[in-house]
């Protein structure tokens, strides 16, 4: 007679947990690791999407691109997003989309084993949430789409473009 094996709740945190831990990542996706933990999975995931997508289409020089990532880094709820984007900025744009790539990719698995026990009727579980209000601790940027890029989006280091002054 075959039975399923109770493991009681799993843990989804444990991958960022490792991640975060890994001497073999580079500082800021051990950060971005860092960050994840104790959020909700689809939060997560989601918040981690938008920036990367509005990320993109600013060096992608699309017209709403900027536009786009003020709105993000204005919205008046959590910092969660403000956080990971404090994270990989002055990084170099290549890197800062790859590192989110990175983390996409955790936050993607951590989702999908999220939804499956959440169709099973089961709840994961999460370390204790770091963000203890909606609201932003704090003063949040300006959303005008009228900002300047900094060094970072023309100079990337790991294309051996360096900042002198």
């Amino acid at each position: 007679m075959e039975s399923a094996l109770d493991i009681g709740c799993f843990d989804l945190d444990i991958m960022l947990q490792d991640a975060a831990l890994d001497d073999g990542n580079r500082t800021t996706r051990r950060m971005l690791a860092n960050a994840c933990i104790g959020v909700e999975a689809f939060d997560a995931y989601y918040a981690a999407r938008e920036l990367h997508d509005a990320l993109t289409a600013v060096h992608d020089e699309l017209a709403k691109g900027k536009g786009r990532l003020a709105q993000i880094l204005a919205t008046r709820c959590d910092d969660f997003q403000r956080c990971l984007y404090y994270i990989v900025a002055g990084r170099g744009v290549v890197q800062m989309l790859e590192d989110l790539d990175w983390l996409l990719a955790l936050l993607k698995a951590r989702t999908a084993i999220s939804r499956d026990l959440l169709r099973q009727g089961r709840h994961p579980k999460y370390a204790t949430s770091p963000y203890i209000s909606s609201q932003p601790d704090g003063p949040v940027p300006s959303a005008s789409a009228e900002f300047e890029l900094g060094p970072s989006w023309y100079l990337d280091p790991a294309l051996g473009g360096r900042i002198t002054e």
